[in-house]
Order: structure tokens, then C-alpha cells, then sequence
């Protein structure tokens, strides 16, 4: 049952990571234009599809029985907040 919550949690952690990507991404901000040619290897989807990656990852060790993982999760969330909050805002 733990585990089962646990997943759920990293996975609504998840969709909250891939909102505030996408929201940067449509934000056109300058920044993103300094970024490698890679980076805009198909609109820049290929930075949704290593965020899907990462996800997939954690919630697999986590229904595997690495709970840990949800914290390391919570702190990899935490950061993109931060940084979705300094660039939506304006102040990167």
C-alpha cells in the first residue's frame, strides 16, 4: 500500500515537472536560445521525452522497492520549480 501511494506521488510530482517544462518552453524566453542544437532537435521535444525518462525511472525504482527515491524526486521537483520561477518571472 506504501508503495502504491508512493508512486502516485512521484507520478503526480510528474505532471507538475512536465507543466512547468512545457510553460517554459512556450516562453520564449532568451535563454533558450543559448542552449546546444540538440536542444531544438524537434521543437524541443527532446527535452519532454529525457523528463519522461527521469520520471519512468523514478517510478519504477520506487514500485521496486527504493523509496528514498521519492525524496531525491521531491528535491529534482523542488529545483525545477525554482528555476520555472525565476525564468517565468523574469528574473534570469
Amino acid at each position: 500500500m506504501v508503495g502504491t501511494v508512493a508512486v502516485i506521488f512521484v507520478f503526480l510530482m510528474g505532471i507538475g515537472n512536465f507543466a512547468m517544462h512545457k510553460a517554459v518552453l512556450e516562453s520564449g524566453h532568451p535563454l533558450l536560445g543559448r542552449m546546444p542544437w540538440f536542444v531544438h532537435m524537434l521543437g524541443g521535444r527532446i527535452t519532454l521525452v529525457t523528463e519522461f525518462l527521469v520520471l519512468l525511472a523514478a517510478m519504477l525504482l520506487v514500485g521496486n522497492g527504493w523509496p528514498a527515491i521519492v525524496w531525491a524526486y521531491l528535491g529534482y521537483t523542488a529545483l525545477n520549480i525554482a528555476s520555472a520561477w525565476l525564468i517565468l518571472t523574469g528574473r534570469v
